[in-house]
């Protein structure tokens, strides 16, 4: 998992590392600078989880926002008692919890209807496809596992994502979604159970046996609009490359899951942010003058 990280670089004048928590402590007390690194180094992580959860890039980017705005104007009631990473994926799982249903949502997507969609749209690669064909199965596959998340009620979901994708202890993730370690591990056991019997009996990178391949998808893909050849959403030359390592291992279903490139909060996304630092440091600087 990225992010989690505790140790960063050491402050001017200083041998020691300086941590995240330390970091907040300086943007808590007023330092613009220390508020603009502690937003930077938090993004992506909560990108990342706001995507597994929402599956759009657009509403997770536009979550990311909500929720970095939201540290920034209650980063003074944060006391320590938990890290500011802690914190601050309490807030981002509130504020997800609290979110308007996904179109998978809203359209009650089951896991058996996902599994009638894959079955239906099994075909051969155009050949007006095939120069493609690389990225745009990436694609396929990014965006089908993302899919897959959401045929899961958000408390599954929420700590699949946290125990099985980022690798949090039971006692991290309870911390985060405000639940008990015992009952995020039956959450954790129940979204288990149910995603390996879907892929197994669905998806050609875990079984054999499965009729489903990624390459298969492309075609259905493309005309029903969720993948778009001119503008991909999840894929990347970079994905590729990473996409190429994964392949050298069998995927199981924890593996498959994970086989994803290390999101990023989109440029104009972070732009946005950095807007947001400077007009609060403005609004102090006339306040306290």
């Amino acid at each position: 998992m990225s992010g989690l990280s505790g140790a960063r670089g050491a402050r001017p004048g200083s041998d020691h590392p300086e941590s995240l928590d330390d970091v907040a402590s300086r943007a808590r007390n007023g330092d613009p600078a220390a508020l603009g690194e502690l937003l930077g180094a938090l993004q992506d992580d909560v990108y990342r989880l706001a995507l597994r959860f929402r599956w759009d890039p657009q509403d997770a980017a536009d979550v990311t926002q909500e929720v970095l705005t939201r540290v920034v104007t209650r980063l003074s009631t944060w006391r320590g008692e938990a890290s500011v990473r802690t914190w601050v994926w309490r807030i981002t799982v509130n504020h997800l919890r609290d979110c308007a249903p996904t179109p998978f949502e809203a359209a009650q997507v089951s896991f058996d209807a996902f599994a009638a969609d894959l079955a239906d749209g099994i075909a051969p690669l155009a050949p007006a496809l095939e120069p493609d064909h690389e990225i745009l199965a990436e694609e396929v596959k990014l965006g089908c596992t993302l899919g897959m998340l959401q045929c899961l009620d958000r408390d599954q979901r929420l700590a699949y994502v946290l125990g099985e994708v980022f690798g949090l202890s039971s006692e991290q993730a309870a911390r985060i979604s405000a639940t008990s370690a015992a009952t995020h591990r039956k959450r954790l056991s129940r979204a288990r159970a149910r995603l390996r019997h879907f892929v197994e009996a669905h998806c050609g990178l875990v079984s054999d046996r499965a009729a489903c391949r990624c390459e298969l998808r492309i075609n259905r893909a493309v005309e029903s609009g969720r993948v778009n050849p001119a503008a991909p959403r999840f894929a990347s030359p970079a994905t590729l490359r990473e996409h190429a390592r994964a392949m050298d291992r069998l995927y199981d279903l924890a593996s498959l899951m994970r086989a994803h490139p290390e999101y990023r909060l989109p440029a104009e996304a972070s732009l946005d942010i950095q807007q947001l630092i400077a007009g609060r440091v403005t609004k102090e600087s006339r306040n306290s003058g």
